[in-house]
């Protein structure tokens, strides 16, 4: 086995090559003076199944193309087999047509990924499950519900909790990090959106007074749905909001807006690399997805079950 990384999270590519107690393989991926993606192996993978790691965040379309460049140049040195390590799945969101006339752009990047030369796609909480679908190569979506759960137990586990969905499309996730928390409770929290990055919370369903409420969901981006779900939580009788996030997006004036939001904290995991303003921020905090990534991808390694690590 071996473990390549593209320079869109780095910190995440050790931790998970520490787990594995497997050095991360010697490549240069660097730029040319005109920002031509280059990518160079410095060590023979001829015959080796190889896990490149690399999330498509911001700037998603140079790290997109970093991991498809890492991806042929592994093909072209005869590796066995090629695993897209993706944590953060970008154009992600497109995953359907809203409206007339607009993309799939999902889809234009799982075939991307797949033309380039992958075997197989290990994802983290993919934004909706169909995705997997859109991979014509055998795809494997991680949760990050059993990290939060521990945490969130290790936290909160003697007051009287409510799991929350941000939104209607979220409660499938949010019932699953219930169940893991002895059965929580559910509540709703119904929005009306005007147009994109901007939402206007309309109604809680589900009585919250009382309660410690935990916002669970699989991306905060400008943190304006979230923020404003905190304030009607806690306007609906709430005894405190925590979020947790698995991708932490935050672009634009997030940070400043979950800094000066009713959340007592945001959580988000490391699946993208935090920005300096994310890591200095007091009211964020950072949970390692690390040996969850490394753990399926030993198993990957080994042919055995990935779907057994969420029982």
């Amino acid at each position: 086995m071996k473990i390549m990384a593209g320079n869109s999270n780095l910190p995440l590519a050790r931790a998970i090559s520490a787990y594995l107690e497997v050095p991360l393989t010697d490549a240069s991926v660097r730029r040319f003076a005109d920002e031509e993606v280059f990518v160079e192996i410095h060590e023979n993978v001829r015959g080796e199944d190889v896990f490149v790691v690399q999330s498509t965040s911001y700037p998603a379309n140079d790290n997109l193309l970093e991991l498809l460049i890492c991806i042929d140049a592994l093909r072209r040195a005869s590796a066995k087999r090629i695993t897209a390590v993706v944590p953060y799945f970008g154009y992600a969101r497109q995953d359907r047509k809203p409206g007339p006339r607009t993309p799939i752009s999902a889809k234009l990047v799982s075939n991307l990924i797949t033309t380039a030369g992958a075997d197989r796609v290990l994802a983290v909480d993919l934004h909706a499950g169909q995705i997997q679908g859109f991979f014509d190569i055998p795809t494997d979506n991680l949760f990050a519900a059993p990290v939060m759960a521990a945490d969130i137990q290790t936290r909160y586990g003697t007051q009287e909790l409510m799991v929350v969905s941000p939104d209607v499309g979220g409660v499938v996730r949010a019932r699953a990090l219930a169940k893991r928390l002895n059965n929580a409770p559910l509540a709703i929290v119904d929005k009306r959106r005007d147009r994109p990055g901007q939402s206007e919370v309309m109604n809680i369903i589900g009585d919250v007074k009382g309660r410690m409420c935990i916002l669970i969901d699989d991306i905060i981006d400008s943190g304006g749905t979230l923020c404003n779900a905190a304030q009607a939580l806690l306007d609906a009788g709430a005894a405190g909001v925590s979020a947790y996030i698995t991708h932490g997006v935050l672009s634009g004036g997030a940070v400043a807006r979950v800094a000066g939001s009713a959340l007592k904290e945001l959580v988000i995991t490391d699946t993208i690399m935090p920005t300096e303003a994310t890591a200095t921020c007091d009211r964020i905090r950072v949970l390692t997805i690390a040996p969850l990534i490394g753990e399926a991808v030993r198993r990957i390694a080994d042919e055995s079950s990935v779907s057994s690590l969420f029982d």
